[in-house]
């Protein structure tokens, strides 16, 4: 590629419980649904079916979980554990997601204050948006470019607070708005041996504008982004895709036909 740009997938990062933290890997497989494999496969849902999440319940960002799948390539029969503890409490909590679901979800009633539940979808997950159902990429040299705008943020805690999916590597900030276009139209594009179609540059709720680790607002964070988002876009861009500015990361579909292929890290971006 030109000017030695060589878009590479320098991280995985997988959401099993949607709302709850990530867990880093070397490897995803494409589901049948066309969705990172354990990817929001599990969601908080309350007793009238809402999924609960941190755009409706701030104090699910003061709950720590880390996540055991004893398969590398976390196959579907592998036993999957999560592990939990609370801002308030460093006890840790363990329960198995594959046969411990009711006690896991007495555990977190009591967190919540409110009776919850998790259910479960190991085709597709439960994605954000169902039109866009695919991993969402961004580059590290955007999130990079953010830690600028907000001099408080590391870029851990930036990470956190957009949990994006796919994270490119040998590519300049904002790289990654080339993978959309016009409305109604997709980029098609592979890494690895995957196909992608990109969409649209992925809106931003309330989650991005909190401490990711308690929950705490940062101050006129929407309004700075906004004005920084802005002026990352060239003249002769589609703006037609930016109704606003608060967007960031592109949205993605895998066609059906990639289900049983596999991302690896270090896998190259082709257009």
């Amino acid at each position: 590629m030109i000017n030695n740009i060589q878009p590479t997938l320098a991280q995985i990062i997988i959401y099993p419980v949607k709302s709850l933290d990530g867990l880093v890997v070397d490897r995803a497989k494409i589901s049948s649904g066309g969705a990172l494999e354990f990817d929001r496969r599990w969601a908080i849902v309350d007793a009238s079916g809402k999924v609960v999440n941190a755009k409706r319940t701030a104090n699910i960002q003061q709950l720590r979980a880390e996540f055991d799948f004893k398969s590398g390539d976390l196959e579907s029969d592998s036993r999957s554990i999560v592990r939990l503890q609370t801002l308030d409490d460093p006890q840790t909590h363990s329960f198995c997601l594959n046969t411990e679901l009711t006690a896991l979800s007495s555990w977190l009633s009591q967190f919540f204050g409110f009776s919850v539940s998790l259910i479960e979808n190991a085709t597709t997950g439960f994605p954000d948006d169902p039109d866009a159902y695919g991993p969402t990429i961004v580059s590290t040299a955007t999130l990079e470019a953010i830690c600028e705008w907000f001099p408080d943020l590391n870029l851990a805690e930036v990470r956190r607070r957009f949990r994006t999916n796919l994270e490119l590597s040998g590519v300049p900030a904002f790289w990654e708005d080339r993978l959309f276009s016009a409305p109604g139209e997709v980029v098609d594009f592979e890494l690895g041996n995957v196909r992608f179609q990109g969409i649209n540059p992925c809106q931003r709720c309330v989650v991005p504008t909190r401490n990711s680790l308690t929950g705490e607002i940062t101050a006129k964070f929407q309004q700075i982004f906004t004005h920084q988002r802005q002026q990352t876009l060239p003249t002769a861009f589609n703006i037609a895709r930016f109704n606003h500015f608060y967007r960031l990361a592109v949205n993605t579909q895998i066609p059906l036909v990639e289900a049983g292929k596999f991302l690896n890290t270090g896998d190259r971006l082709s257009i």
